[in-house]
């Protein structure tokens, strides 16, 4: 039987209807080497004074102030040295009028003392040392309780401890704290589709991903996590595993089958196991969330299937729950403003959008990493996510957003959107640059992103379809004449490309108009896709959307155009020749393009930028570059070409 979604619940309002009904598991006393990472379940306070002394804070000499007031470089002044004080020890001395004590840092000041003259600001003549800088009262001194006061209160519970707070401990005197219990959690895969990694995948399998990313999340937020493995889509199977474990775990968090689909089992078990609170919440990515408690009221945590999916309903609904399961305090918020550079299309129920955060002299930039909600590498490349309530239709060009921050944002030494291109990473690694930050919107999109000052460079390869050059038409054409420079990049061939072998006889565009065959296309705006319509022009072609099957089915990357291919979804599409080698396909050249970088004149001072044009003018970079299949440099290849 099928399941319906007849009621979604918002993220808040699940949230709450999990968080009511939970609270910590109990309290234990640990040494303070065990308690990194656990949760402080009781406020502490200072036993007491830090530093429980007055201490010297540099080597030299214990004085008394008003003996050296008038001390500089042509009138030192005279003391009589009567003593020496080591780290450690207990002051045997006390100073009178005229005399200083010798002193190591960290050392105990002696009675009478109430300054330290560095040791470079004197000489020594036998038991004479002369001072050549005056000292005031307190100078150099680390006074008793001017770090922690006995009695003051250092840390509340509820927060969880690093080595910051464990080293306040010590130095408070604290040998073991009261921690809240750690939950031990089991963590389940659920799906036939699903194969461990290092194992060869079957058509339609992919590898395990939530297995690994939501026990180490799970561990990050201080839960003890163990990975049991992955559960066929079979109700009796994952009705046993579960049973046992929720014998021995304290919750259960299940990934896949969460949905609707006769296959999705997840909210039956949970039903037979105990009680489901909500099974669906309104969030895109991560509709499909299940909560709910066992009969002993251990809580189970269903996640999507889909690795953006879970992960993003992991942070917005369960992490929160968890946390008061760990008796953490509220978490501080890490987030940032930041605003978008194009209008984008939301609605409907609450959006949590992934965003690649790109600095410019306006501020920060948020651009949406929009993909599916079975993406991995959106989480991987974004700085954090975005959370759109469902009552908002669009988010305009411009508009301010809060970024939820994934972990520290540290702005990249260089940005470049446009053109997706193999040698892209070639060039990177010659140039040393490993904090680049590359978005792939196409070379109509980078250029654009250009104009707007996001980007420093762009890879580009559109084809001025007059001139039949390319690249050097859009400065002009977008107003930037004066704004930007281009440089000779390279040449790659490009082609169709087929089956191995290819079975249909596809020689040219023309065979894109036979009913057999199938085609995938390239994105709006990227270079191909210009290449591709302007063939398609010269043909005659008015309305390809309905003359060549496949023409809407549009692919993002070069290998996704080689994979769709390689894999039958289509029998032909037009790449860079190096991908066919990478899958062993046939490949039907049909051009060279020039593929250069567009570089913003105002980000020249930069040093990730100049590295990037030495490499690209580098014998280093013309070896590797020329060694790659159907690739090759030219003579203007790290040359300014524009203006």
């Amino acid at each position: 039987m099928r399941k319906i979604f007849h009621k979604l619940v918002d993220p808040d309002e699940a949230v709450k209807l999990v968080a009511e009904r939970i609270s910590p598991l109990g309290v234990e006393r640990v040494p303070l080497l065990r308690a990194h990472g656990r949760v402080l379940a009781e406020d502490v306070y200072a036993r007491i004074d830090h530093p429980p002394f007055d201490r010297s804070l540099v080597d030299g000499y214990a004085v008394r102030a008003e003996d050296v007031y008038e001390a500089d470089e042509e009138n030192p002044v005279e003391l009589k040295l009567v003593g020496a004080i080591e780290i450690g020890e207990k002051p045997e001395t006390s100073l009178g009028r005229g005399e200083c004590v010798e002193i190591s840092t960290g050392a105990p000041i002696p009675p009478g003392a109430d300054a330290v003259v560095m040791i470079e600001y004197t000489s020594q003549s036998g038991d004479r040392i002369k001072v050549f800088r005056a000292a005031k009262p307190g100078e150099n001194i680390a006074q008793t309780g001017s770090d922690i006061t006995a009695g003051d209160l250092l840390i509340r519970k509820g927060r969880r401890l690093t080595v910051r707070e464990i080293a306040v401990l010590a130095a408070a005197g604290y040998r073991e704290v009261e921690v809240y219990k750690a939950p031990k959690a089991a963590v389940f895969s659920i799906g036939g589709e699903i194969a461990p990694p290092g194992r060869s995948l079957d058509l339609g399998q992919v590898y395990d991903v939530n297995g690994y990313s939501i026990t180490l999340l799970l561990r990050e937020l201080g839960v003890r996590a163990d990975y049991l493995g992955i559960l066929p889509d079979d109700e009796k199977a994952i009705m046993a595993r579960l049973s046992e474990a929720l014998r021995s775990y304290d919750l259960l968090v299940t990934s896949g089958g969460t949905s609707a689909g006769l296959s999705d089992l997840v909210y039956k078990v949970f039903e037979k196991l105990g009680e489901v609170l909500a099974h669906g919440v309104r969030i895109k990515p991560g509709k499909p969330t299940v909560l709910g408690f066992a009969h002993d009221g251990k809580l189970m945590v269903g996640l999507p299937g889909f690795p953006l999916s879970s992960i993003m309903a992991f942070t917005v609904v369960v992490k929160p729950i968890l946390q008061k399961l760990l008796g953490l305090e509220e978490p501080r918020e890490h987030s940032i403003e930041a605003r978008i550079p194009f209008r984008i299309n939301v609605g409907g129920r609450t959006h949590l959008i992934p965003v690649q955060l790109v600095e410019t002299p306006d501020g920060l930039k948020a651009y949406p990493r929009l993909g599916d909600s079975g993406s991995v590498l959106a989480f991987l490349e974004a700085d954090g996510f975005a959370i759109i309530p469902g009552e908002r239709l669009y988010l305009d060009e411009g508009e301010s957003i809060r970024v939820k921050l994934f972990g520290e944002f540290k702005p990249a030494s260089l940005t470049m959107i446009g053109s997706h291109c193999p040698a892209i990473d070639i060039l990177l690694n010659v140039a040393g640059i490993r904090d680049a930050k590359i978005i792939n919107v196409g070379s109509l999109g980078g250029w654009l992103a250009l104009k707007r000052g996001e980007a420093d460079v762009t890879g580009t390869h559109l084809l001025d379809e007059e001139a039949m050059t390319y690249n050097l038409h859009m400065p002009r054409r977008l107003g930037i004449e004066d704004e930007v420079e281009i440089y000779g990049g390279y040449i790659r061939e490009i082609g169709l490309v087929t089956a191995p072998g290819n079975p249909k006889g596809i020689r040219s565009f023309r065979d894109l108009l036979r009913p057999d065959i199938t085609f995938v296309n390239r994105v709006k705006g990227s270079g191909i896709r210009t290449f591709i319509d302007l063939q398609l022009r010269k043909l005659g072609v008015e309305n390809p959307e309905k003359t060549i099957r496949g023409y809407s089915y549009q692919a993002k990357t070069h290998t996704a155009v080689a994979a769709a291919v390689a894999q039958g979804r289509a029998d032909v599409g037009v790449a860079v020749g190096y991908v066919a080698e990478i899958y062993g396909l046939e490949f039907i050249p049909l051009a060279e393009e020039h593929y250069d970088l567009a570089v913003r004149r105002d980000r020249l001072y930069k040093e990730a930028v100049r590295m990037l044009l030495e490499a690209l003018g580098s014998r280093r970079f013309l070896e590797k570059l020329n060694a790659m299949p159907h690739y090759r440099t030219h003579g203007l290849t790290g040359r300014r070409i524009y203006p």
